[in-house]
């Protein structure tokens, strides 16, 4: 409802033809009328010509978002599955390297008689004295 003069001036629902409708949309799409003139000539608002527009040209087309997806979840889950397989075997890999090189540290430990998980230098070899940072191997 609009106010016009102090009057409540009521709007009708209008109905308008699909053929109406066609012929003012082709007319427009021709350049033979404009917006602004449809708009007076049937009392309409700028929405409805633009709706009229959208469903009757074959030129004009209401822009719409169209979502795509590149891989679908379950591809991604497989590869993700596949690379974590392939982290855990190299996560293996490095406990075995681990575990050899701890089990190498002990047999060497045992023959050379000191530990050399805790020292890096050898005892002295002649009791006379330290020898940190050089070995005697005459």
């Amino acid at each position: 409802m609009r106010q016009v003069n102090s009057k409540l001036e009521i709007r009708e629902h209008r109905i308008f033809s699909e053929e109406l409708k066609k012929k003012a949309i082709k007319e427009l799409v021709s350049k033979r009328t404009t917006i602004k003139s449809l708009m007076a000539e049937h009392q309409i608002s700028a929405n409805t010509v633009y709706r009229w527009l959208y469903k009757y040209s074959p030129y004009h087309e209401q822009k719409c978002t169209l979502v795509v997806q590149m891989k679908s979840e379950e591809l991604k889950n497989n590869e993700l599955r596949q690379r974590m397989a392939e982290l855990e075997r190299i996560v293996g890999q490095k406990q075995l390297e681990i575990d050899f090189l701890n089990k190498l540290l002990e047999i060497g430990s045992g023959e050379l008689g000191f530990d050399l998980k805790k020292s890096f230098s050898p005892p002295p070899l002649n009791g006379t004295g330290s020898t940190k940072g050089s070995i005697n191997t005459s």
